[in-house]
């Protein structure tokens, strides 16, 4: 007689980064839960990763502060006015799936100046450029580019460690990285339900990249669409990060690691929830060599979404998001892109 264990949707799969350095047999059992995670959910919580209390409380404190300040310095941020989609996002103006997001946001990369794109060039080279910040918040530049630098360490180990879970090489992919990589973090705050009673506070979307690291509040909100084709609740949990596996993997591993939709919906009534979501991406001009690895075979492939196609070349991955997630910016400073599309 054969007995089926129900799977259990209460928690995502909860993995210790510091077992890699707890011996051979903890770091054998981290491969075991990181492989399973990674091709079964693409989702899991992950503790252990050695960011402090005080470096979260620095970024949060900071974070806290830009969403206090007047209306009208926020908007002098506003990120109409740079075609490289940094700045601030006023609430109900970015799009998922083509309906509203219901919260309000400011986009930091990495601090480098504008790259125009020469005749010929790949229009996603628009992507690089400075960041916007308040002239009010000095201290919210330190903490948010000392955040990316501190969440990108954190980001090349756990992706070497995941590269080695299915037996790949560890150090694959390092040279889509280092120096020119293009690391993208959001501040997002959920002011709660739109006047309207719609509870999208971000539909449901796969990200761009390799890694994405989220620092969630205890409010709650996110949800993940899990094996039954439902979406569940993911429970905060003091101290850990969410992870989830970009589209970059999917493409590597032609579909053998997920790429997961996930969505938030907004908290109720007038209830602010506040979340740091990070993402580890590659140089914009990267190419995602397919990854060898023993259970290559036994890949599906990649997803097939005529309205989602997936791009080995990092930089146009990203750039059909921005366009489509940012219609103000696009059609301020992209219209030649928009009309190629």
């Amino acid at each position: 007689m054969t007995t089926h264990t129900a799977m259990s949707y209460d928690q995502l799969p909860i993995i210790d980064l510091s077992a890699a350095d707890r011996g051979p047999q903890a770091r054998a059992l981290l491969h075991a839960q990181l492989h399973s995670a990674a091709h079964d959910v693409g989702f899991f919580q992950l503790v252990g990763h050695g960011v402090t209390r005080a470096e979260t409380d620095a970024l949060l404190t900071a974070m806290r502060a830009f969403f206090a300040l007047p209306e009208a310095d926020r908007l002098a941020l506003d990120n109409v006015n740079s075609p490289h989609f940094r700045g601030y996002t006023r609430t109900g103006d970015e799009r998922t799936g083509g309906a509203r997001d219901w919260r309000d946001q400011l986009d930091i990369g990495a601090e480098r100046p504008a790259r125009i794109p020469g005749p010929g060039e790949p229009p996603y080279w628009w992507l690089q450029g400075p960041n916007q910040w308040p002239a009010a918040l000095p201290g919210l530049r330190t903490a948010a580019l000392a955040w990316i630098d501190r969440l990108s360490a954190v980001a090349q180990r756990l992706l070497r460690e995941l590269l080695t879970a299915i037996g790949a090489p560890a150090g694959f992919y390092d040279p889509v990285f280092g120096e020119y990589a293009h690391p993208h973090l959001k501040l997002v705050r959920y002011p709660g339900s739109a006047a309207d009673g719609t509870g999208q506070g971000v539909g449901a979307h796969k990200d761009y990249g390799f890694l994405t690291l989220l620092l969630q509040d205890t409010v709650g909100g996110l949800q993940v669409q899990r094996e039954d084709g439902r979406f569940h609740d993911v429970p905060p949990i003091e101290g850990a990060f969410v992870v989830n596996l970009g589209e970059l993997l999917e493409v590597a591993t032609n579909g053998y690691l997920l790429a997961t939709n996930h969505r938030v919906v907004s908290p109720p009534g007038a209830t602010e929830r506040y979340s740091v979501p990070f993402f580890y991406n590659p140089r914009l001009d990267a190419r995602i060599d397919p990854l060898s690895f023993p259970h290559a075979a036994e890949a599906p492939g990649i997803t097939t979404d005529p309205a989602n196609p997936l791009y080995a070349e990092y930089g146009y991955n990203e750039l059909k998001g921005k366009l489509r997630a940012h219609p103000l910016v696009a059609e301020r400073h992209h219209g030649s892109l928009l009309a190629a599309a």
